[in-house]
Order: structure tokens, then sequence, then C-alpha cells
């Protein structure tokens, strides 16, 4: 059973918002068991709503459509549906008596333009919007579904738990999609998939394999369509049990598991305190920590030292060391987490100092050198690592390979 998303709306080809709906629909369809085999972000213009429906509906056995519901000029989903199906807009007295409710409530008139949004195509299934003034509509045709939905997330949302995957649910029979993801870090890409080739060329021809790449992990994603989900299940999981021969001292976990969580539930089975300092990062190491609930129990302080004298005043850093070796250097790495682990008064101590960019570097230190200092209970050490030439991807690969070097330390 394949589907297509089309979400339409000018404001999201020209980047105003995120169309973050195609991700909630894609992942409600895949629970169901249909296949999205394209999403597609279109224009208000009434021959690309027609042009993408015919493509759409020649592909696919399930057409989800979000936005242009409003009731102002802009919003002409409806009405190009109307003459898509060849039908005509009539007022629905339910939606009309619950959008004049609606809004008496919020204190609005109900004038002309709240009652256009009661008129729907009179060959349409009308599917109540409990949260709003558009409500949703359920079209058929040679045994296809098209479904159009408003662009507001949070209404769209409710109506596809409330209306449309009951219905959908009701009208096919399907089978089921199967994802698991396991969860590496700590091993490049080419290298995982170089040391796990044998692995993957004798998976069972049902399941596909797919590598997710982001800063210092690796998502290993198997899937398999239109299957017996249970059985299917079992043959994953057989599957990844094998990989902990291959990999153990690389994997973190499955599906969300976090390195960073895995700290953390470490440093609060141990009863054991973390402290932070941090330049070229500048606190995005101790972010990833406050967002976790409980942070508070072993999270003892997060110096953002980016000048040269807050390493020296507050930190203790050596200023001779800095003037010598240069702030981006192994010595005030070290020192920096010595310095937090003291401040803090904590068993652990992180610490990074290096050269975002874009300007700043050098021949022996070019944009991207970073220095990660991890202090223990035990020692005090300090890595270099070559984050990347992007600011953002710098600040990003550093906290990842801080935050795994800490927990190998764990």
């Amino acid at each position: 059973m394949k589907s297509t998303i089309l979400t339409i709306g000018d404001e999201i080809l020209i980047g105003q918002i995120l169309d973050t709906n195609s991700r909630y629909i894609s992942q409600a369809l895949n629970r169901l068991g249909i296949v999205v085999c394209e999403r597609t972000s279109i224009g208000d213009s009434r021959e690309q709503i027609l042009h993408s429906l015919d493509r759409a509906l020649a592909e696919s056995d399930v057409v989800i459509i979000t936005g242009g519901l409003g009731p102002t000029k802009d919003d002409i989903t409806k009405h190009t549906l109307c003459q898509y199906f060849g039908s005509e807009l009539v007022y629905n007295h339910e939606v009309g008596e619950f959008v004049r409710t609606l809004l008496a409530r919020r204190g609005i008139a109900f004038n002309e333009l709240n009652r256009s949004q009661a008129m729907v195509p009179k060959c349409c299934t009308v599917l109540h919007n409990a949260h709003g003034t558009a409500p949703g509509m359920w079209f058929e045709r040679d045994n296809k579904v098209v479904v159009s939905l408003p662009g507001v997330p949070f209404e769209m949302e409710h109506l596809m738990e409330d209306s449309v995957l009951p219905k959908l649910k009701e009208r096919f029979t399907l089978k089921a999609i199967v994802h698991r993801t396991m969860i590496t870090s700590g091993i490049a890409e080419s290298i995982l998939a170089e040391t796990i080739a044998d692995w993957e060329q004798s998976l069972p021809d049902v399941l596909h394999l797919a590598y997710l790449p982001a800063p210092n992990i690796v998502r290993l994603r198997l899937s398999a369509y239109e299957v017996d989900g249970q059985s299917v299940s079992e043959m994953i999981d057989e599957e990844f049990k094998k990989l902990y021969s291959i990999i153990p001292q690389a994997i973190v976990g499955f599906e969300g598991a976090t390195v960073e969580q895995l700290v953390h539930n470490a440093l609060i089975d141990r009863g054991a305190t973390l402290s932070i300092a941090e330049s070229c990062t500048g606190g995005a190491i101790a972010a990833k920590f406050t967002a976790m609930a409980g942070a508070s129990v072993y999270l003892q302080a997060g110096v953002v030292s980016y000048s040269n004298s807050a390493k020296s005043d507050i930190l203790g850093v050596n200023s001779d060391d800095i003037a010598r070796y240069g702030a981006v250097s192994e010595s005030v790495a070290i020192q920096m987490a010595e310095g937090v682990k003291r401040v803090g008064k904590s068993d652990y101590a992180i610490s990074t100092t290096g050269i975002a960019g874009p300007t700043g570097g050098s021949v022996e230190k070019p944009v991207g050198t970073v220095w990660i200092g991890i202090a223990t209970p035990e020692r005090t050490f300090a890595v270099l690592k070559n984050c990347g030439t992007d600011r953002g991807q710098i600040v990003a690969r550093a906290t990842a390979y801080a935050i795994k070097l800490l927990y190998d330390n764990l």
C-alpha cells in the first residue's frame, strides 16, 4: 500500500516555515503499514495542485494533503479539490454551528469568511476538526483515497489520530512496516561499513539496511515493508544480536538512545558528579545534559571560558602556558579540565578548547582543531581532534567527541 504526501503553501517553498507536517504524517502512516513513496511541497497554485494530484494518484493508493484550507483568498485547496472531483461546494450546518460556537468562546464575531469554512465539496466525507475552523475532507475515487487536512500542525495531528488513521485501517487491509534502529558511536561510517560487510551481505532479503550518520554516531536502521510484523521483528532482533559480537564497543543502544543519556545514567547510578569547561563549544556540551531531567543530581558547574583571561582567572590556567603553547593546546585543555573539576568540586570534568573558524587557523593549527580534556578521579588527559571546516559542524562534532570520550572513561 503506497501513499503520497502533498503539503501546500508558498510559505513552505520560500522557507518561511518548516514542513513538520510531512514528518508527522510519514511516521503515522508507517506505523499503520502504509509506505510513503513521495513527499512533495507545492505552492498555492491551482495548476500545481491539479498536476500533483494526477501524478500522486497514478502512483499511490492514498494521498494526504495539508494546507490551503483557511478562509482567505489565498487558500484555494478546497475549491481546487471541488473542481478535481467534479463536485460543488455546499454548506455543512454541523461545521457551521461548530465554527460559530468555537469563535464565540474566543470572543470573535462569526462573519462571512468564517461561514465559508463550512462550505465543503458535496462529494466528500467531512472529518470533524475539534480544534479549529477548517474541517478535514475525505474523498474516494477508483478505490483510492484523498484526504485534505488543515496545515496547522496540532489540528492536522488530531485529525490524523482521531479520524484519518482509523478510517484508513478500516478501509484497507494492511500489513506491517517494521523499522528498528541501532545506534553506534566512535567508529566512522566507512570503517563501520567495512567492519560489518559480511554481516550486511548475509542479511535476509526481506531486510533493508540504511546507514544514517551524524556527529560521532552512525545509526543502522533495518527496515522491512508490508510483512508479518511479529516474525520480522524477531528476525531483526536476531540480526542485531550478531552485531554485538562484531562491534560490541561501538553499540550505544537502540532507536533514540544517545551517548549523553548513557553518561547521565552512569553518573546517577554511581553517585558521581560532573563539571564542564568550554571554549569553542560555547556551552553546547552543558546544554546536552541540562536538557535531560535529573541533571541537577550530578551536574555541578558549567563554565564558558572563551577568553584567555577567563581561562586563567576562573579556571586557574597558567597564563605563561597560554603564551607558550597557545589557548588551543594539550596543556590548556588539561588545566581547564582540572580547573573546572576543582571549581565544581566534582568527580569528573570535560574541557574543550579549539578553533571554530572561519578565521583564526594556521598551518600548525587549522580551523577545526580541538583539544578535549577529560578529568577523572584517577587521571587527567587531553585528546586532539580535527572536527571539520564549518563552524556549526566543528561545534557539533567537538561536543559529540567530548561526551563520547567521557563515556569511554566511565
